[in-house]
């Protein structure tokens, strides 16, 4: 399992008061989390992906392989790099599946990045082929590693490609998203493979993130709007940052949408 955490606002903030700074930042879920379903820690590296669109439209990306607490240089830079969007993730990997930057969360590609919170049980022997055979060969070719995640991410590409989603298209990347789960929770269900399969994804300007289960409630996921600690922006975590009651739980099977008209919940 990994945990999640995200920013929109049209305002720049550091890195750090996304990740670091919260009384329970995503550097403390790294080491201390409080709503896992599965494993203890989170220590199989950690990634934070933003945006400088004064430069390009593509995310910048930081990953390692190490846990979160054992990057000096992460914690340097953090505080002294400003963004309007930003999508980090904490990874405990899955059992099967290596602990190599590959499969560290975010992903890139083009505009768009991608975290995924779960996973399709025994994937590399039961979904990994079916899966990757769907995929078309501008998605399988960009393929670095053998993680669910990054087939389901490879996938998602391939519905916004179809769709001619543009930047901003808070409409087509929710669909895109939406058709994905539902393709990937499809066949799993099919294999008789149990999958969690909480993702999140952003354009730079919208972020879409789903919460779905094949079996039972899925992994916990919230959304802050307005909070204390982050005046007039859209925080996404997989767990609370503070005590702040403006927190508010997406709900089992639902898409979170969130843009500059701010937030909508629909059902998946």
């Amino acid at each position: 399992m990994c945990r999640i955490a995200a920013y929109l606002g049209r305002r720049e903030t550091p890195l750090s008061s996304v990740v670091l700074e919260p009384e329970h930042s995503l550097l403390v879920q790294s080491y201390a989390p409080k709503e896992m379903m599965s494993g203890v820690v989170n220590a199989d590296g950690f990634g934070c992906g933003w945006y400088a669109p004064e430069v390009d439209c593509e995310p910048a990306v930081y990953r390692s392989n190490a846990p979160m607490w054992a990057d000096r240089s992460f914690a340097s830079i953090a505080p002294k790099i400003r963004s309007r969007t930003v999508l980090a993730a904490v990874r405990s990997a899955t059992p099967g599946l290596p602990a190599e930057e590959s499969g560290v969360p975010p992903f890139a590609s083009g505009p768009y990045l991608f975290a995924h919170n779960g996973a399709i049980k025994g994937f590399r022997r039961t979904a990994m082929r079916p899966l990757r055979d769907l995929l078309s060969d501008e998605s399988y070719a960009g393929l670095l590693g053998v993680t669910d995640s990054e087939t389901i991410f490879a996938l998602l590409l391939d519905r916004i490609r179809a769709a001619g989603a543009t930047i901003g298209d808070a409409g087509a990347l929710a669909e895109a998203t939406a058709a994905t789960l539902g393709k990937v929770s499809a066949a799993c269900e099919g294999l008789g493979t149990p999958a969690t399969l909480n993702v999140g994804v952003s354009d730079g300007e919208t972020t879409v993130f789903g919460r779905f289960s094949t079996e039972g409630p899925g992994n916990s996921l919230y959304w802050l709007e307005d909070g204390r600690a982050f005046p007039d922006v859209v925080v996404v975590a997989s767990e609370r940052f503070d005590d702040d009651p403006a927190w508010r739980q997406v709900p089992d099977r639902h898409l979170l949408v969130a843009g500059p008209a701010g937030v909508t919940l629909r059902p998946l």
